[in-house]
């Protein structure tokens, strides 16, 4: 670890040898090429039409790899020495987000932008250090190639993604978005927010102790989020319904359930009982219109109907606590 964060055992790119500098080229070409499949790959279930372009360009590497391999042959025989870019100091790195599924599609697409601009300028660099008039030369074709890749992969857009088909495809990773994150987050923030009113505030009318009010919020929120992310993931497993990955949606869930109900526990940590359980009540009020807004942004819920039917839920459950600690 510490050698890849800080370059120990790497070689500094300025001590590379032609030929490594070509070897070095080829296996990245190579890393390229596997990355764009691997993006192909994984957009071809819910994005073929993009996948296509990544197709594409996977083979534009491949044409980049096969004239380096030449060049070598022709220079310096058969043999390619092993060196990969996590051998030289200071060399870009690819992250692995092309092992995340599902693949963000615009995630992607910036992914592939940054990759074209990272080889383009090693290549000016790598042409800079080579005296070989062939070699630069071909160094310096490749520089040009990849920096017109943007506009390569703006032809290919237009030929496998027409406006209607990107449009198709951004509406479903809008689905894909709110099925895995939105729903199970929403549910968790109400659950959180709305279950736990009555124990936190019968537990402060009940006591008017707000260190305890807290250890009750706090147990009530905690508990209520493992059970909600264990619900969540227990009770669909995403193939058929296409909701995505159950382990997202119970984290998601689980968390958003525990923040819900902490919002107004943590006030209870102020040792005076009514000015801790009057923000306590203003968080509750904040937490209610978030809610209302998550349904009217992301389910297309009226606003005014997504508010009356949360805050008059909430109001319930409130004053049943206050009710409950009072008796």
């Amino acid at each position: 670890m510490l050698s890849r964060v800080f370059g120990f055992g790497r070689r500094p790119f300025e001590s590379l040898s032609e030929q490594e500098i070509l070897a070095l080229a080829i296996s990245s070409e190579e890393d390229d090429g596997r990355i764009y499949r691997a993006y192909a790959d994984g957009l071809a279930g819910s994005f073929p039409h993009s996948a296509k372009v990544f197709e594409e360009m996977a083979e534009e590497e491949d044409g980049h790899r096969d004239s380096l391999i030449e060049l070598h042959r022709e220079r310096f025989g058969e043999r390619i020495p092993l060196i990969r870019r996590e051998h030289v100091k200071g060399y870009y790195e690819r992250r692995p987000d092309w092992l995340v599924r599902p693949l963000g599609i615009e995630h992607v697409r910036q992914q592939a932008e940054t990759m074209e601009r990272q080889a383009y300028l090693f290549y000016v660099e790598a042409a800079k250090r080579t005296s070989d008039a062939s070699t630069r030369k071909l160094l310096d074709d490749l520089a040009v190639a990849e920096q017109g890749h943007e506009t390569l992969a703006q032809r290919l857009e237009k030929k496998h993604v027409p406006g209607a088909v990107k449009d198709e495809e951004a509406a479903a990773e809008q689905r894909q978005f709110i099925l895995t994150y939105v729903q199970p987050g929403l549910a968790g923030l109400m659950d959180g927010s709305v279950s736990t009113l009555a124990p936190i505030f019968a537990a402060a009318f009940a006591t008017h102790d707000t260190f305890q009010t807290f250890l009750v919020g706090l147990a009530a929120s905690i508990g209520a989020g493992i059970s909600m992310g264990f619900t969540e993931v227990a009770s669909d497993d995403g193939k058929l319904s296409g909701r995505g990955s159950p382990v997202k949606r119970g984290i998601t869930t689980g968390v958003m359930t525990a923040l819900g109900g902490l919002g107004h526990a943590l006030p209870y940590l102020i040792p005076y009982f009514w000015t801790a359980t009057i923000l306590a009540v203003v968080v509750v009020f904040f937490e209610l219109w978030a809610i209302a807004f998550v349904q009217n942004r992301y389910m297309q819920t009226p606003f005014w109907r997504a508010a009356f039917q949360v805050v008059l839920g909430g109001a319930l459950v409130f004053a049943a606590g206050v009710l409950i600690g009072n008796a």
